[in-house]
């Protein structure tokens, strides 16, 4: 594995006197995804919000052979860290490229001004967004506002990537689609940790997976191994867990 462009040990959240997170340690290297499976309530959310510097954490967050501390979201933002959130959290009155323009926001006020470059950029990825440059994100589909979730982010020209279960809600056949968008996303250097349910599509693209269990990591292992792994196969893809 190349260097780790994010390392985080020991990581721990808690809420109140219930502790969320217990000593997590994971890494992503610069043009890996990794991705990190796991049920409904197993603390995947909680960790990307302690990454971000959402939540107050305890361990070591180190990104980009810096150790993080007092995190600060937008120290993270400056230095090449994004999250797209669960919810996507996309102004729904404003324009689809306004929305994108939002996301280049903090390089326009640091003096960068190739914002029109870095958009042709994101049409290529997502021409759908192109066609409708125009429109009120609130009228989007479920799958083209993801897109315009994992667009505004790209805007930013992130070092990292962080996806909050980006198949949410939508059809397979977008899902699908989303998934070799992010699969494309690895060939441009950016670094990606997905967190996700569908565990058979995470698996399929990542690098390496972390399985997160109540808190704490159960499994981790190359995307391959842990696809035919009997405990993921049975638990997360079903008695059919093949890969389709």
């Amino acid at each position: 594995m190349n260097t780790p462009i994010l390392e985080i040990r020991d990581l721990c959240v808690s809420y109140g006197k219930v502790e969320a997170l217990h000593h997590i340690n994971l890494k992503v290297a610069a043009g890996q995804i990794v991705t990190v499976i796991g049920p409904n309530g197993a603390g995947k959310t909680t960790m990307l919000s302690a990454i971000m510097g959402l939540l107050p954490s305890k361990g070591e967050i180190e990104f980009q052979g810096e150790v993080q501390r007092d995190i600060e979201v937008e120290h993270l933002v400056a230095m090449g860290m994004t999250l797209v959130p669960e919810k996507r959290a996309l102004f729904g009155e404003m324009s689809v490229e306004d929305n994108l323009l939002l996301g280049a926001f903090m390089r326009y006020r640091a003096g960068d001004r190739d914002q029109g470059k870095t958009m042709d950029q994101v049409f290529g990825t997502f021409p759908r967004l192109k066609e409708r440059r125009a429109q009120l994100a609130g009228t989007l589909s479920g799958g083209e506002r993801q897109m315009l979730a994992v667009g505004r982010a790209l805007m930013a020209k992130p070092k990292l990537l962080m996806l909050d279960e980006p198949s949410l809600g939508l059809a397979p056949l977008i899902v699908r689609e989303i998934f070799h968008i992010i699969a494309d996303l690895k060939k441009t250097g950016v670094a990606i940790l997905l967190v996700e349910q569908n565990a058979r599509a995470a698996l399929q693209i990542a690098d390496y997976g972390y399985v997160l269990e109540t808190g704490s990591v159960a499994l981790e292992g190359e995307s391959r191994a842990l696809a035919d792994d009997p405990r993921v196969v049975e638990t997360y893809l079903g008695l059919g867990g093949k890969k389709q």
